[in-house]
């Protein structure tokens, strides 16, 4: 049976940088954006925020959403991808929560574009969404008929 993995990305900018988080995958220090796999009773956003804030320490709301991206990994795992922007004023530091990314780096579009420890395509690929200039509102992600009861995670963002 097909069944995709959902992750969420945040691309997030301050003073003409870009936020990546480093972690080892099978030994090697590799960038990503703040990003993971949506939980259930988590909506888009509110997966986007948590996995923000989990892996840089940074508590904010995406300001748009850049695009869906899907790819399938080496090992032929799919992914479908859903890409969030956040322009903040000014670069913040940052404090991981999550014991596996073992720090962030601001850095410029073009030197992640050029680096050769890319978790996936998918970096480069949200790196060169952002520098298009592709911003649609948030509101275009909804959840439909959203289920509010005890225990679920809901956003109005």
């Amino acid at each position: 049976m097909f069944k995709p993995h959902v992750t969420v990305a945040c691309l997030v900018q301050a003073e003409g940088e870009l936020l990546v988080v480093e972690e080892q995958i099978n030994g090697r220090a590799t960038w990503n954006q703040p990003a993971g796999h949506l939980e259930a009773d988590e909506t888009l956003l509110a997966a986007a925020q948590r996995e923000l804030f989990e892996e840089t320490g940074i508590a904010s709301s995406m300001d748009y959403f850049l695009g869906v991206q899907q790819w399938i990994a080496p090992d032929n795992t799919p992914f479908v991808r859903f890409l969030f922007g956040l322009d903040l004023a000014e670069k913040q530091v940052t404090t991981p929560q999550d014991s596996d990314i073992d720090c962030c780096w601001w850095l410029p579009p073009a030197q992640i574009l050029a680096a050769d420890n890319l978790r996936s395509p998918l970096v480069a690929e949200s790196v060169r969404l952002w520098q298009q200039g592709a911003r649609y509102p948030l509101h275009l992600i909804n959840p439909y008929n959203w289920p509010i009861h005890e225990g679920a995670r809901h956003t109005d963002a």
